[in-house]
């Protein structure tokens, strides 16, 4: 009986654990559309996030497709109900449509949260 208990307190103990808040990041948006952009001119795009969890957001990395976006980011710990954000910059220099992703990653319950730039290069008149 006492090893049934103690199996079950166990447990019990366990799932209150797994179930515990971490930070959560929240953005105001996930997609930012840029419209038609002159070639040779870069574009940037700040994304804004909220941590909305009960403990502190740190983002490890930032990680893009190619050289042509370059990606700054909040490095102090984020404390719960305060805002970070997300910068990119893309630059342009290829005419036609672009959907770039900008993959942050973090100590947050699911590790990482893929960002979207689009939007298409014109040659310049």
């Amino acid at each position: 009986m006492k090893l049934f208990f103690s199996a079950f307190v166990l447990l019990i103990g366990l799932s209150t654990v797994s179930f515990a808040q971490k930070g959560v990041l929240k953005f105001k948006e996930e997609t930012h559309k840029f419209g038609k952009v002159p070639q040779g001119t870069p574009v940037t795009h700040e994304f804004t996030f909220t941590n909305t969890g009960s403990d502190p957001v740190v983002i490890s990395n930032v990680t893009v497709s190619c050289g042509c976006t370059t990606p700054v980011w909040s490095k102090e710990p984020v404390l719960p109900g305060k805002t970070g954000s997300v910068k990119a910059t893309y630059n342009a220099a290829a005419a036609g449509p672009f959907n770039k992703p900008v993959t942050v990653y973090s100590n947050t319950e699911g590790g990482s949260i893929s960002l979207m730039l689009n939007g298409e290069v014109v040659p310049k008149k």
